[in-house]
């Protein structure tokens, strides 16, 4: 049996500094996750590669614009060496794309458009090589979209998902379970829990400034403070069995907890 450690860092939500349309800066709440996912590659200062692909709907200027906010954190506060792969790539040379793979140590998924990206990636196939990656023990981790792909299910805010009963959106498969990131938004619970009626597995409901961190067979929840000061950040397991809801609310904690006990319905 390998003795690699696949790991995985979902962050629910968070500003990381962007630039908006005004020209003003976001503040930058994601710092406790950016440096949690650096410690776990084990090196000082490892190749980070982003993919912006959720990106795609809004252009190659969008894609390109996201590099430059996480460069200006991995490259300039961490001293990492930056790449980005473009979802244009995706259709070009394969050796390219293995070639850029190989070469990180984090893969990093950014927020966006989570429906669209995943069709990208199984029309090109490159939901496998993300596979192949994550099996390599590749730090997989990103925000929103980058976080809800990694799951067996997700919530999303995409049209013709909100509306709907059950809103279902089929991800990467690699933790079997139902992440629904930015969970403190209003309409959030209510489409949560009544989608978690019609799907017989554990939801994660992950606000912002709160990551679920899995490594191996473990898991830990780890937090950051939102800028405004507002709510705390929280996440929150949930399932039904026989008809009845069962909820609690996850701590923050530096030790890993079983991963098998944070899936299974009981």
């Amino acid at each position: 049996m390998s003795s690699v450690k696949r790991k995985i860092v979902a962050i629910g939500g968070g500003e990381c500094g962007r630039m908006t349309e005004n020209g003003q800066r976001e503040p930058y709440e994601t710092a406790a996750f950016d440096g949690e996912i650096i410690m776990l590659t084990g090196k000082e200062k490892p190749h980070f590669l982003l993919l912006a692909h959720a990106q795609i709907t809004n252009g190659a200027e969008a894609e390109r614009g996201y590099f430059e906010t996480m460069r200006r954190i991995y490259g300039d506060l961490y001293g990492c060496e930056c790449r980005h792969l473009e979802s244009a790539a995706l259709f070009g040379d394969p050796a390219k794309i293995d070639g850029y793979l190989s070469w990180a140590d984090i893969i990093y998924v950014g927020g966006g458009d989570t429906v669209a990206m995943m069709g990208l990636w199984r029309r090109t196939g490159f939901d496998r090589k993300l596979r192949e990656s994550w099996e390599d023990g590749k730090v997989m981790c990103g925000v929103s979209a980058g976080a809800t792909c990694w799951f067996a299910l997700g919530n999303t805010d995409a049209p013709g998902f909100k509306e709907k009963e059950v809103n279902k959106l089929v991800g990467l498969g690699f933790i079997d379970a139902y992440f629904s990131p930015h969970c403190q938004c209003d309409w959030k619970r209510d489409s949560e829990i009544s989608s978690l009626k019609h799907i017989n597995k554990v939801g994660l409901s992950v606000s912002n400034c709160s990551a679920v961190e899995i490594v191996g067979d473990g898991y830990r929840i780890i937090k950051s403070a939102p800028a405004d000061g507002g709510s705390e950040p929280y996440v929150l397991r949930t399932f039904f069995k026989n008809g009845k809801m069962f909820e609690e609310e996850l701590p923050e904690t530096e030790d890993l907890k079983s991963l098998d006990d944070l899936l299974t319905m009981k």
